[in-house]
């Protein structure tokens, strides 16, 4: 048993400690970073084509590639909520929530002496009929033969941080959820295509794009200024009907609990290669800008560099006109690794890239850059929200106070001694105690 109480109080004084879980909340802050700045998800190649190897190996062997699901940061959020609730409980409550004892009255900085004709059983009485009916919570308790009277004034107040602490732990919960059964992610679809979503069996078919820019005249020039863009598709969900949707920027669609963004919009082009006049086949002959492919049997890579949608018709360079006018792609052409030449190349063009081959711009396509969250804990999250907002109105904004009232009588006189203590400290209670004593001074 001494074994038990001595494991006990070493655990209370562990997990109690202020510095002890501001250090665990550090290590959260940091794996939560490490999970920000290291991207979550992806296969060990690309990990390797990012980094380092030595770098790529420790982030695959500690599993930094899924931070948010390894045991040890569910290990660490674990420990935050002990040492909250045993902070909670070994600390706060008893802090917030003092029990009935006398007080050394003049001990108190906030303390009035007021002298009375009444008996001394009349004058108790009428202490606890004035607190009473003025809405305080009057309560008698004798200690050594001397009976003692405590007024509470939002006593339920007190309660404040720990409603505040049981939100924060229903926001942690709700986030675990997430953690442990949600994901998010993007998929960038080309126009006519179908991705599959992963960890759904969703199908998403881009049928249509629109984008709308608004050119605005400032001081240094127009500035072009995308208002709005639109995705026309076909999903099929877990009930395999397809299903029209319109997807746009702040107005997501729900699929079986997974919502799904217009995030951004890009390009990609259809490509057409051909070697001495016989077309010579590429992969699908869609590429999007930033995508580069290397002509078969050769060492020469080509890489679509950027799509302009206007070319200026003067000087044949790209326009600052976002919109699709006259368009033309970018290339940038590699032999071994070795930059051999660019050239600003117009749709439904045709261009040597040398030793024979040619390739041809086909026609630009639109690409919709989508990204897709599903989260089982949002309903929690602001059940967690709600009540940590209320726990923080009631402790900013109400002031829970006691009163220690001691009354004592000779002689068909009597002396009535009070004090008043607050949680928020005694300046806060200071004129409402003088108005208090002033008014019970004059009626007595």
């Amino acid at each position: 048993m001494a074994l038990m109480r001595s494991f006990y109080a070493d655990f209370t004084r562990t997990f109690g400690n202020v510095l002890f879980a501001v250090c665990l909340l550090i290590a959260w802050a940091l794996l939560t970073l490490l999970g920000v700045l290291v991207e979550q998800g992806k296969d060990a190649g690309a990990y390797f084509s990012d980094y380092a190897a030595p770098l790529a190996r420790l982030i695959l062997r500690l599993d930094f590639n899924n931070v948010y699901h390894a045991p040890y940061y569910v290990g660490v959020i674990g420990l935050i909520l002990l040492s909250l609730a045993v902070c909670t409980f070994k600390r706060v409550i008893p802090a917030r929530l003092p029990p009935l004892r006398p007080m050394r009255i003049e001990k108190i900085p906030l303390n009035a002496s007021i002298e009375t004709r009444r008996s001394e059983s009349d004058a108790r009485s009428f202490v606890e009929a004035f607190f009473g009916k003025r809405g305080w919570q009057v309560r008698k308790r004798e200690f050594g033969g001397v009976e003692w009277t405590f007024a509470d004034k939002h006593n339920w107040a007190r309660r404040g941080v720990l409603v505040a602490h049981v939100g924060f732990v229903i926001i942690a919960a709700g986030t675990t959820i997430y953690w442990a059964r949600g994901f998010s992610g993007d998929a960038a679809i080309v126009s006519g295509q179908t991705v599959r979503i992963p960890y759904t069996a969703t199908t998403i078919r881009l049928d249509r794009f629109a984008y709308k820019i608004q050119p605005t005249m400032t001081k240094s020039g127009i500035v072009y200024q995308p208002i709005d863009y639109v995705s026309g598709v076909t999903v099929t969900g877990k009930d395999r009907v397809p299903h029209e949707r319109t997807i746009r920027v702040n107005h997501p669609i729900d699929v079986d609990g997974t919502l799904y963004y217009q995030a951004n919009y890009g390009f990609a082009v259809r490509l057409r290669l051909s070697h001495r006049g016989a077309r010579r086949t590429l992969s699908d002959g869609t590429y999007a800008i930033g995508d580069s492919f290397t002509l078969p049997g050769t060492q020469r890579t080509i890489l679509l560099e950027q799509f302009v949608p206007t070319v200026d018709r003067r000087s044949r360079e790209p326009s600052p006109d976002p919109r699709v006018n006259d368009p033309a792609v970018a290339l940038a052409v590699q032999d071994h690794g070795e930059a051999v030449g660019t050239a600003l190349v117009p749709l439904r063009a045709t261009i040597d890239v040398g030793d024979g081959w040619r390739l041809a711009l086909q026609r630009y396509l639109m690409i919709s850059g989508l990204q897709y969250r599903y989260d089982p804990g949002v309903p929690l999250v602001g059940v967690g929200a709600f009540v940590l907002l209320a726990g923080l109105v009631i402790s900013f904004y109400l002031l829970p106070a006691r009163l220690y009232i001691r009354v004592e009588g000779a002689a068909g006189r009597s002396r009535i001694g009070i004090a008043a203590t607050t949680v928020k400290g005694y300046d806060m209670f200071e004129k409402q105690f003088a108005d208090l004593t002033a008014e019970l001074r004059e009626v007595t």
